[in-house]
């Protein structure tokens, strides 16, 4: 099925966990697909579809919830459910009554939220066993492109085959400063200027005040630039404190809440075992490059003046699209980085399971040279058995093997290479 303009990948997992859950959320930050796909899900399915953000929906939710609940005993779409939170104590009444009058429960209720509503202790005890959650990225390239790629299988494969292609060159920065939230796709970049300023004032004043019962929001849009110009860096809330003059301990919470809005991202630090020297700092990323350019009012003259600024940027386009693909495929992955206290340092690791775990570098440049294989020499070193391959990803024309384990590849080729390369790799995608 493809939503509005492009595929969404994701909605196979959607739909195969309403085959055998009661409710799945569907969460992501605002303007990414999210009520598309649901109401797209939804037709298909037989859903009714109600929204939180409508005043007097909310109204009448917010009054009985229960009663809301009952009045619809079919299926159900519930966009923007965090607005409401005692819908989901309805919500678990109606799944148990189901269960006991032995109704099959499957796909009854799919919710959608711009806030990790799952991540409250009170939701998560009410909906646990009775949910499933599946996140929903803005659009990686792949979906752009309108082709999954196998590039996360190929890596785990240890596969990569020679080749020669174009580097991206001046399009790759085109493609760092659009991002992927669908709706600015088509638009000049003084009109993304402009959406995005909107958007941010609609993150804060709406999403960050539900959750968080914010009233003050003056230290949040400093924040937020401090969090561009140092996405891809290492995160110390005492820094952020100290900038912002106001304690750690809130200048942690905001983080939070920003990362619960799905506009912040901290991707922690891997660990082999504690007794190894390494730094435990997570990293602190935007989680869309659009966005963290907008904070930066950055464009394409600047980006090639400033590779000082681009290359954190291109860092976080790596990790998003990354997260992104890995959102859909079926073997799940976790994602961290590694830096030892010699300065040794890798990008991005991904784990697959205990006993797999692959090494990303990210650079910037058209070449390659053998010291920036250090960092992956080191995580291989470190990891031992576990460590199945590692890539130097850089804007250059040849993809080949530097070691039996080590590749330069590419930038390109994170989205094009092509999923029937892949073992077992099917996916549907609907026409083009």
């Amino acid at each position: 099925m493809e939503t509005g303009l492009y595929p969404r990948f994701v909605e196979q997992v959607v739909l195969r966990k309403l085959k055998i859950s009661p409710a799945v959320l569907l969460h992501g930050p605002r303007q990414c697909g999210k009520t598309t796909l649901a109401q797209e899900i939804g037709d298909a399915g037989g859903y009714e579809y109600f929204t939180l953000d409508d005043r007097e929906t909310r109204e009448r939710a917010e009054t009985n919830p229960a009663g809301f609940i009952d009045r619809c005993p079919g299926r159900m779409v519930l966009d923007e459910v965090q607005r409401t939170p005692d819908l989901i104590d309805a919500i678990k009444t109606a799944v148990d009554r189901d269960r006991r009058a032995g109704k099959r429960a499957g796909g009854r209720f799919l919710l959608t939220g711009s806030t990790q509503v799952l991540l409250l202790p009170q939701l998560s005890d009410s909906l646990a066993g009775r949910m499933q959650k599946v996140r929903l990225h803005p659009l990686s390239r792949c979906e752009l492109q309108r082709r999954a790629s196998g590039f996360l299988d190929v890596l785990f494969g240890n596969d990569f085959e020679p080749q020669r292609l174009d580097p991206l060159g001046p399009e790759l920065l085109s493609q760092v400063l659009a991002g992927g939230y669908p709706e600015v796709q088509e638009m000049e970049a003084s009109e993304r200027s402009y959406w995005y300023a909107e958007y941010l004032e609609a993150q804060i004043e709406r999403d960050l005040r539900d959750l968080a019962g914010l009233r003050k929001s003056r230290e949040l849009s400093p924040l937020l630039k401090y969090a561009a110009a140092q996405t891809a860096g290492l995160f110390y809330a005492s820094r952020l404190s100290s900038l912002l003059g106001i304690s750690q301990p809130t200048a942690s919470d905001y983080v939070e809440w920003l990362e619960r809005a799905f506009v912040l991202q901290l991707l922690p630090a891997w660990r082999a075992d504690p007794v190894l020297r390494l730094i435990k700092t997570p990293k602190i990323h935007v989680t869309d490059t659009g966005l963290a350019c907008a904070l930066l009012e950055a464009d394409v003259a600047r980006l090639e003046a400033d590779r000082t600024m681009f290359g954190p940027l291109l860092e976080t386009f790596v990790l998003q699209e990354l997260c992104r693909q890995a959102s859909w495929r079926s073997r799940k992955l976790a994602f961290s980085h590694f830096r030892d206290r010699n300065g040794m340092e890798v990008d991005i690791v991904l784990e697959q399971g205990v006993h797999r775990l692959a090494g990303i570098e990210v650079k910037a440049g058209s070449t390659v040279a053998a010291h920036d294989f250090r960092g992956l020499r080191r995580l291989r070193a470190v990891a031992g058995k576990r460590f199945v391959a590692g890539v130097v990803l850089y804007d250059g024309e040849l993809c080949k093997r530097v070691e039996p384990d080590l590749y330069a590849v590419p930038l390109r080729l994170l989205w094009e290479i092509p999923l029937s390369r892949t073992a077992g790799g099917q996916m549907e995608l609907g026409p083009e």
